[in-house]
């Protein structure tokens, strides 16, 4: 005897009519769990290091985007990313402000050796210079020795 299913058309609608109506309560909990978020997300790490040094997973990662498709990912951009872009945008302006800080405290400190003739082999120093400054400044805040 076959099983009884609902049909896919008035599954799909109860689900996103339920869901459309869960957003304040979503939001809630979500915020509710965020230390439990951090702690079983920390523990994880082994996980998620096996799930991305998988056998085959580049293979697998790759397929998953075909099967996807660029036409759903266009559909879902011009459905949402209008609506959601600026306003994203403004709720992570401190998040910007707080990650970007230390690189800006970085470039200001920094006194570089002096600017030579324009086309000076000297002046990739210069650049150098920079770079290694900041690539320190990222290990630093990362807690790591090298890189």
């Amino acid at each position: 005897m076959a099983i009884k299913v609902k049909s896919i058309d008035a599954s799909a609608s109860k689900w996103s009519d339920n869901a459309g109506r869960a957003s304040a309560e979503m939001a809630a909990n979500a915020v509710a769990a965020a230390s439990e978020w951090q702690s079983k997300t920390v523990a994880a790490a082994d996980n998620y290091h096996m799930a991305v040094t998988a056998a085959n997973i580049k293979t697998r990662f790759s397929r998953g985007v075909t099967k996807a498709g660029a036409s759903k990912y266009a559909r879902k951009v011009e459905a949402v990313s209008a609506s959601r872009y600026s306003e994203g945008v403004s709720v992570a302006q401190p998040d910007y402000k707080t990650g970007a800080e230390p690189y800006f405290s970085t470039l200001a400190s920094l006194s570089l050796s002096a600017r030579k003739p324009r086309g000076d082999p000297a002046n990739y120093r210069r650049t150098e210079e920079v770079g290694k400054a900041l690539n320190a400044k990222r290990i630093a805040l990362l807690g790591g020795s090298g890189g």
